[in-house]
C-alpha cells in the first residue's frame, strides 16, 4: 500500500519537474510526491497496472498536477479515465500546462477537473504558483477519500 504519496505530478518535461519540485520542498513536502512523465506510466500507477501492479491502492493521494501534453497517452485521456473509475473519481485533478488554448481548458472542465492553471514561463512565478496549489490542496482544503 501506498500511504506516504500525497501528489502525483505528471510532467514530461523536466524543467517543469525540477522547478515543481523545488515549490514542494519550499513547503515540507519532500517525500511526498511522485513524479510520472508519461499518461500511460500515470494511468499503471493510478490503477495498479504493470510495473505497479504489487503497489497496492492509493489512499493518501490528495491531489494530481497533470501536464496535458504527454507522451504516449495525453492528459485529456488521462483525466477521462481516471474520472470514469469509481475509485479514483473525486481524486482532485489540476491541469498545470503551457496550453492556453480555450478549447483546452473547456474540455478539461467538462471531463471533470477541479483547476486548469496556465504555466507561468518565469521562475519565480512558476514556484509561486506550484506553492500556492501546494498549499491550497494539502494544507487548506478539507479531503476525504
Amino acid at each position: 500500500m501506498d500511504d506516504t504519496i500525497k501528489v502525483l505530478l505528471v510532467e514530461d518535461d523536466p524543467n517543469d519537474e525540477e522547478l515543481a519540485l523545488v515549490a514542494f520542498r519550499k513547503l515540507g513536502f519532500r517525500n511526498e510526491i511522485k513524479v510520472i512523465r508519461e499518461g500511460s506510466e500515470a494511468l499503471d500507477y493510478l490503477f495498479s497496472q504493470g510495473d505497479y501492479k504489487k503497489k497496492g491502492p492509493i489512499t493518501s493521494l490528495r491531489v494530481i498536477l497533470l501536464d496535458l501534453k504527454l507522451p504516449k497517452v495525453d492528459g485529456l485521456e488521462v483525466i477521462k479515465q481516471i474520472k470514469r473509475n469509481s475509485e479514483t473519481k473525486s481524486i482532485p485533478i489540476v491541469v498545470l500546462s503551457s496550453s492556453d488554448h480555450e478549447s483546452d481548458v473547456l474540455t478539461s472542465y467538462q471531463l471533470g477537473v477541479n483547476s486548469y492553471v496556465v504555466k507561468p514561463v518565469d521562475f519565480e512565478r512558476y514556484v509561486n504558483t506550484v506553492q500556492q496549489l501546494g498549499e491550497y490542496w494539502l494544507v487548506i482544503n478539507e479531503w476525504m477519500h
